[in-house]
């Protein structure tokens, strides 16, 4: 099927349209010159903060401190100009490196570039399709699941530099076991020693003074002591690839990193939107464009590697800073990575000064951070289903990867949401005043009718809540097996959802009652559900026979015929399911 010039120069409109929706528009740059003097503070602020953290991301990774100082700069930039949310920051974070540790371990630091090409490419994919909304429905207990799980997996990582020995592994946990093993057998204290003061200092101070760069303040005093003190400490100078230049990317295990690609690009994703999510709770008047945050994060990925960093996402970490320190537009995030610039173009001989032991406290007390305590004692007393969906979650996390946990929590927290429904679904046997002319009414003489009624061989049941695979089996096939009655009505009115599955269970469970010469009846079937059971053969059948009812009332007393207490069918019986029972 060939297409017209009229119909490629409509779709050609179309793109065009919706990139122009993805492009930073002249209101953006508007608000950035509002108030200029707190985004200027905020971002110095926030690029003190960045400091140590992207030195010790960088070097988490195994590409090189200097790799992840050029990731705060460049993605900072890109993402900032380029993204969805006015006061977000971006950078290389825990997260991110818990996902490329294995890609450097496997293949090398040039299938890192490839990497970020491609999940560069996938994000903006997601932007072009609209697929931002989507964060919405991943469960609160899988992202504290999975914060959790990183923030211990960043810790276990940085056991090696806390106790001052050299081990290799490529999984987390064994990496942990083997640095323990060689700390206890010949612990280095001075590192021991830095590490434990950095975390202490860190996570003391910001309960004393919010806002104030306390890992900062601990790097500085950290690396003032080794080297007056000539501790002995290994230090990022140590560190190969300290500044990372330019790279061609390698095509040698492109299918192998197909697979990477995908994870990188779901982690930037998820975390990137959840950071923007909590920057509009955090500050007044913000809400953010999750395409465009994905089409800025895409970009900004397309960008860090190819100038010697790794893939970036936003960090929720220095965006909360950049909030509470007063940011209001995105010029706050282009000054934080041009604070970084000037650090790496003036300072970086101090720099290269700063102990790995610092660094690993940092991180360590960064991790601590992480982990919401009230928010996860909130998720674990709430219901035991989300109590398991946030375990499984972390604890996947941790032994497997971060894509391999987000999708059990998902599938954990769907399946039991499906029980949850299943069980909500229910079929009893209803009162038949409860359904008068008019809809609801009810009392104690209709108990006589409904004995009355079952004297007759009829019997009514109301089916409530959604009808399902989960919940179809459960009592439909049970309904098949009453005896001694001759009509049976199925109040259908306050079904709230019904699939191809329940359909055809009921379907085989009317066949099941009529081939014993039981009759059924349906009343208050919804217009929404009518396309379903059409489709499945139920409707139309019962609609031929006239066993179709608007009206609960309506259904009884043309069962009352069929039971043979009526001469003849009333004349309001009509084949209709058009309202409510």
């Amino acid at each position: 099927m060939t297409t017209t010039p009229a119909v490629r120069r409509a779709g050609w409109r179309e793109a065009r349209a919706r990139l122009q929706q993805l492009l930073p528009q002249r209101a953006d740059f508007s608000v950035m010159r509002r108030q200029p003097r707190r985004d200027l503070l905020a971002g110095v602020m926030v690029g003190l903060v960045a400091l140590p953290l992207a030195l010790g991301f960088g070097a988490s990774s195994g590409m090189g401190a200097g790799a992840g100082l050029v990731t705060a700069i460049v993605a900072g930039v890109v993402a900032a100009v380029f993204g969805g949310s006015h006061v977000q920051v971006s950078g290389p974070t825990g997260a991110m490196t818990v996902v490329l540790v294995p890609i450097v371990a496997t293949y090398g630091p040039q299938a890192v570039l490839t990497v970020g090409l491609m999940a560069g490419l996938l994000l903006v994919g997601l932007a072009v399709v609209r697929a931002g909304r989507f964060i919405r429905y991943v469960p609160v207990p899988v992202v504290e699941g999975f914060t959790i799980g990183i923030a211990v997996i960043i810790g276990l990582q940085q056991l090696p530099s806390v106790l001052g020995v050299h081990v290799h592994a490529e999984k987390v946990l064994a990496l942990a076991g083997a640095a323990v093993v060689a700390g206890v057998k010949a612990p280095h204290w001075p590192a021991v020693a830095i590490a434990a003061g950095t975390v202490a200092l860190i996570l003391g101070g910001s309960r004393l003074r919010r806002g104030v760069p306390f890992s900062l303040i601990a790097i500085v005093v950290a690396t003032a002591l080794d080297a007056s003190l000539h501790l002995g400490a290994e230090t990022i100078s140590s560190i190969p690839s300290t500044i990372p230049m330019p790279r061609m990317p390698s095509f040698d295990h492109l299918n192998q990193l197909v697979v990477p690609a995908v994870a990188v690009a779901a982690l930037a994703a998820l975390e990137s939107l959840l950071s923007a999510s909590v920057a509009d709770g955090m500050s007044v008047g913000q809400r953010h464009d999750p395409d465009r945050e994905l089409f800025g994060q895409g970009l900004a990925n397309l960008a860090s590697p190819i100038f010697g960093g790794i893939p970036a996402t936003a960090a929720i970490a220095r965006t909360a800073v950049n909030v509470r320190a007063g940011a209001t537009s995105r010029a706050a995030a282009v000054i934080h990575a041009l604070v970084l610039l000037v650090i790496v173009l003036v300072a970086f001989r101090w720099v290269s000064m700063i102990p790995l032991a610092a660094l690993a406290g940092v991180l360590v007390a960064t991790a601590v951070q992480m982990v919401r305590v009230s928010s996860v004692r909130a998720l674990l007393r709430s219901t035991r289903g989300d109590a398991v969906v946030l375990v499984v979650t972390a604890v996947s996390t941790v032994a497997f990867d971060l894509v391999t946990a987000v999708v059990l929590g998902l599938v954990v927290a769907g399946g039991l949401a499906l029980h949850q429904a299943a069980e909500a679904a229910s079929l009893q046997e209803s009162p038949i005043g409860e359904s008068g002319a008019s809809g609801e009414s009810g009392g104690s003489g209709h108990d006589a009718e409904e004995r009355s009624l079952l004297d007759e061989h009829v019997v009514a049941y109301r089916l409530e809540g959604p009808l399902f695979f989960a919940a179809a089996h459960d009592f439909l096939l049970e309904l098949s097996d009453i005896s001694d009655v001759r009509v049976v009505v199925l109040r259908m009115a306050h079904l709230s959802a019904i699939d191809a599955t329940g359909a055809a269970v009921l379907a085989d469970t009317i066949r099941r009652l009529e081939s014993r010469g039981v009759t059924v009846m349906l009343s208050g079937v919804q217009p929404a559900h009518e396309r379903v059971l059409t489709q499945l053969g139920v409707y139309d059948e019962l609609a031929h026979e006239r066993h179709l009812f608007t009206s609960t009332p309506e259904a009884i007393e043309h069962a009352r015929v069929h039971a043979g207490r009526l001469p003849h069918p009333p004349e309001n019986a009509v084949a209709s399911a058009t309202g409510g029972a």
